[in-house]
């Protein structure tokens, strides 16, 4: 199992990339208004500021700026995957 280390900074700005369990798939681009609709949807659960977002084929990276005082990153990502999958359905 991968350990992975945490730093977790009051109101930090951090560096994610995302990637699909299917890296052949081209989801995220042809349904964009999803993830859009799932990340807006998760900004009201998780107070968040974009500072870059770019989406490609099989993977997003992004620099957020978190504002909820716990810096609660995983749940933030939590939301957008959670919303993103029920928007597209399981096809």
């Amino acid at each position: 199992m991968v350990r992975y280390r945490r730093n977790r900074v009051a109101d930090g700005t951090y560096f994610f990339t995302v990637t699909l369990r299917d890296r052949r798939s081209d989801v995220l681009v042809r349904r964009v208004e999803a993830l859009r609709s799932a990340w807006r949807a998760a900004r009201a659960r998780v107070p968040h500021e974009v500072v870059a977002a770019v989406v490609l084929p099989d993977h997003l990276h992004a620099v957020v700026a978190m504002r909820d005082g716990a810096d609660d990153y995983s749940r933030l990502w939590q939301d957008i995957k959670k919303g993103f999958t029920r928007r597209i359905g399981a096809g």
